[in-house]
């Protein structure tokens, strides 16, 4: 009989043979059966494998396949411990987008990862320490935004870099990046808050550990170009989005700062706000891997509601009529679209905008991953890795027509200077001097 045949009895009337049927239940029925569910759908294309940077340049690495849909099954039948390599994810999630049958791969690394950070790894390890620290960058920002010329002069110290490689495992090949002389909300407490008050179109910014401390020149472009199409403008107190903890398997840490943040934004959709991220990474955590992985009142409302800044303006403006009608100085771009931003269908909305803007060449650098992937890059024993990830668009940089880079990914950004020595700008930056 082949596949396409079905077993037929011929004494059976055709309602008997359909009515009479009774469904057998192969597994028992148990939250605990599937961790993840979603698990079954994968048919082993491996499509995930064949999209996953690491897998490419590291032997050892099994790739997102066992890390995902294979572990759970192996844990749902022998109860297994997670298997260590869990933690050369990189947490990139370009799985997630090659995935035809819509596995929730992210999903299973991150509950994946923080099993084993929970369960698994030694809480007095040189590893655990030094991934707690780089998870809770926004921690050390803080302190280091304190006294920022003190700080840039110690962390830039190649001494203290050694120190810091030898003692904690931070690579010392990377250099650490500046702390800004005022903070983005230093700032925006400065200037008295929102420029413009507005009844129908309003925005809550969400600007991240990043903008806020290292680079506020694109957390003040994102509120002057906002402003300029007459929107209100707020930003309310957060914490860090989680990225740098669910990559690091911090999940306890991740839903405290996602209380935090659901608390503080989700209160004010009601009175008609969207939320708003400069950062690909903090919009993919908000509108994905929140919901996906904590229940807190309100969480999916806030999911809903955010917004990457550029999506937003081409969806509720006339952006792209306002570019084409605005001019700047010549110049050309190398463009590279960060994995967070490719999963959320973000990868060509810059190249497409900044096309018609009169004085600008901008080229795709390829879909490739940068290789830094936030915190992955700058672990000692992944610098090398990351690197070799990272060869495919160091190279299609240096073939471009341009010699400055452009991405929306902060982390993103540090790989592409570091890699080719070039100056790198946020989108934000360049229609802010298109448009203000």
């Amino acid at each position: 009989m082949s596949d396409a045949e079905s077993p037929h009895n011929p004494t059976l009337t055709p309602d008997a043979q359909t009515d009479d049927f009774e469904a057998v239940e192969v597994f028992p029925d148990s939250t605990d059966m599937d961790l993840r569910p979603g698990a079954d759908n994968c048919y082993k294309c491996t499509a995930c494998d064949v999209s996953c940077p690491v897998a490419e340049v590291d032997d050892e690495f099994p790739g997102p396949k066992f890390q995902g849909p294979e572990q759970w099954r192996l844990k749902r039948k022998e109860d297994e411990a997670v298997d260590d390599s869990i933690m050369s994810c990189s947490n990139c999630m370009r799985c997630d987008d090659a995935c035809p049958s819509g596995v929730p791969l992210s999903q299973m690394h991150n509950t994946a990862r923080g099993e084993y950070v929970d369960e698994e790894m030694d809480k007095l390890s040189r590893e655990y320490i030094r991934n707690r620290i780089l998870a809770n960058y926004g921690t050390l920002a803080q302190l280091g935004a304190m006294f920022p010329r003190l700080a840039n002069a110690v962390m830039g110290n190649s001494v203290v870099q050694r120190i810091n490689e030898k003692v904690l495992g931070v690579t010392a090949e990377r250099d650490f990046p500046e702390f800004a002389t005022q903070t983005f909300r230093e700032w925006w407490n400065e200037r008295g808050g929102p420029q413009v008050r507005s009844e129908e179109k309003r925005v809550a910014y969400f600007h991240g550990c990043y903008s806020n401390y290292n680079t506020p020149e694109v957390g003040k472009a994102m509120v002057r170009v906002f402003e300029s199409f007459g929107y209100e403008v707020v930003v309310p107190k957060q914490r860090c989005s989680g990225t740098p903890m669910f990559a690091n398997g911090m999940l306890d840490d991740a839903k405290r700062a996602a209380g935090i943040n659901v608390d503080n934004f989700a209160g004010l959709i009601p009175e008609g706000y969207d939320i708003i991220a400069s950062c690909t990474s903090c919009s993919m955590s908000l509108r994905q891997e929140y919901p996906e992985l904590f229940d807190i009142d309100g969480i999916e409302d806030l999911s809903a509601h955010t917004y990457e800044a550029l999506e937003y303006l081409r969806i509720h403006e006339d952006l792209e009529g306002a570019v084409r009608e605005a001019s700047v100085d010549d110049q050309a771009f190398a463009y590279h679209a960060p994995c967070h931003g490719r999963n959320q269908g973000l990868d060509r909305q810059a190249v497409e905008l900044f096309r018609q803007l009169d004085g600008v060449e901008i080229e795709d650098v390829g879909d490739s991953c940068s290789g830094i992937s936030g915190t992955y890059g700058w672990k000692e024993e992944k610098y090398d890795k990351s690197m070799q990830i990272g060869a495919d668009m160091f190279d299609h940089m240096e073939h471009a027509q341009g010699s400055v880079g452009m991405t929306e990914c902060p982390t993103c950004s540090m790989q592409m200077e570091h890699g080719t020595g070039y100056d790198i700008k946020h989108p934000l930056q360049l229609l802010e001097e298109a448009l203000v």
